[in-house]
């Protein structure tokens, strides 16, 4: 008698123990394999993303106004780039810049790139240039960026026709100067957009050329 109750208390402390071991291992193993669902680990992506603005720009542009920036060549080693409005319109990874003078075209009101393309202005027809230049109008904005050598080929007709898009350095780029800029047609005053470095061997970064330029900023949407 004795021995089967002290069986039966032996069996009922097994079964208390293996119940509370499985019942520790699921809690532990529960608690292990809790991920939040997948709606909710998105919000907090989105919450802790970063909010890039447009063509990398430290601060957005207020309203009515087109986010540029524009890049130099470097030397005769890395083609200019030109982004507008977070489109990247020229650069080296696109394949459509070249030695010389590169310019895109916008439409000044509604941000559309209208044309773009280079002008070796070493070995280059100077006139296909001026052709371009000539066929500018009111409604455009012009980038242009300089890339290795931007003006050997340059000549008087070419730095009035820049002069009037509102350049200040026009007049005097010459051999591989660097030269960033953003105008318009007929403006009334110099415009604010623009940076120039002569070829100076005792201040250029590489050898044989100036350091390259970075041009970036808000532009203001024009209106008709």
């Amino acid at each position: 008698m004795r021995m089967s109750v002290l069986l039966r208390l032996l069996a009922l402390i097994f079964v208390l123990i293996t119940s509370w071991v499985i019942v520790r291992s699921y809690i532990s193993f529960s608690w292990k394999t809790i991920r939040l669902p997948r709606w909710l680990a998105g919000s907090v992506s989105k919450k802790t993303r970063v909010v890039r603005n447009k063509c990398d720009l430290s601060k957005p542009c207020p309203n009515n106004f087109f986010a540029f920036k524009i890049l130099s060549g470097a030397a005769n080693v890395v083609g200019p780039s030109m982004c507008f409005e977070g489109h990247m319109i020229m650069s080296p990874v696109k394949d459509n810049v070249g030695r010389g003078l590169n310019i895109a075209l916008v439409n000044g009101s509604t941000g559309t790139v209208l044309r773009q393309s280079f002008f070796d202005m070493y070995s280059g027809d100077p006139m296909l240039l001026v052709k371009f230049l000539k066929e500018i109008t009111e409604d455009m904005l012009v980038l242009v960026a300089s890339y290795d050598d931007p003006g050997t080929k340059m000549n008087d007709e070419l730095r009035a026709l820049f002069s009037n898009l509102g350049s200040s350095y026009a007049k005097q780029l010459g051999f591989r100067d660097s030269w960033v800029f953003l105008g318009a047609k007929d403006i009334k005053s110099n415009s604010p957009f623009e940076q120039f470095l002569k070829n100076d061997p005792n201040t250029n970064k590489y050898e044989g050329w100036p350091e390259l330029l970075e041009l970036e900023g808000c532009v203001p949407r024009k209106t008709f």
